[in-house]
């Protein structure tokens, strides 16, 4: 017997939505959308549109059980940013730690960029989970975040959706056209990691583009000189 990671996930997914109805939708919209730990709604979404066409589940309710459930996930996700903000100074390992200028730079970006920063990231895979907390952490204006949020994640919702109505009992098969994004996201995933560890060890400087730490030689000292044999 082997194990399958995915398909356990897609197995729960599918028990809750079929047991337990709109509020395992509601549910599991939350926690993807406060990213931990990890669900796909490239797998909720459709299978909600699928138990929409066999008639368990009525449109109007699944709409908006997915819509409130993935907005209440988001706030939750924006409110542990913005609570950790005080406690992210001198967070992080080795020479990767996080400073004052960070956290500003992250409020310029957001005071400038927010609104279409949290629009685009709703709909991609992966990042659409976790944007929140940076958003949180760069002070966003709440009514802001929700509106951007929304706006982002109503159309996400509704392609998703109608994909698993239009479907039917293949609703699986959507999950496939996203593989490609879902493994991108990943590999990005890993060159993240490795830039930070490598950072971390001094080996490249932080920024864009990184570049390799050149070590100093210390000056030579007025003691030093040649010796005579």
């Amino acid at each position: 017997m082997t194990f399958s990671l995915v398909g356990s996930l897609v197995t729960l997914i599918t028990d809750v939505l079929a047991l337990v109805g709109l509020p395992g939708l509601l549910a599991l919209m939350a926690v993807e959308s406060f990213g931990i730990p990890p669900i796909p709604s490239e797998v909720i979404l459709p299978f909600a549109g699928f138990l929409v066409a066999d008639g368990t589940l009525p449109l109007d309710g699944t709409l908006a059980a997915a819509i409130v459930g993935g907005l209440a996930g988001a706030f939750l996700a924006y409110a542990v940013g913005r609570w950790w903000r005080s406690r992210l100074l001198g967070f992080g390992i080795g020479r990767l730690r996080i400073q004052d200028d960070d956290l500003a730079r992250m409020d310029r970006w957001f005071a400038r960029r927010g609104e279409v920063t949290v629009a685009v990231a709703r709909v991609i895979p992966g990042v659409r989970s976790y944007i929140s907390y940076p958003a949180g952490t760069a002070r966003m204006r709440p009514w802001r975040f929700g509106a951007y949020t929304l706006l982002g994640s109503l159309p996400w919702t509704l392609a998703l959706l109608y994909a698993g109505i239009v479907l039917g009992s293949h609703w699986s098969a959507v999950t496939a056209y996203f593989l490609p994004l879902d493994l991108t996201v990943i590999a990005l995933a890993v060159a993240a990691a490795i830039y930070v560890g490598l950072v971390a060890a001094g080996r490249l400087t932080r920024g864009w583009p990184p570049r390799r730490v050149v070590p100093t030689r210390a000056p030579p000292s007025a003691t030093d000189g040649p010796r005579i044999g």
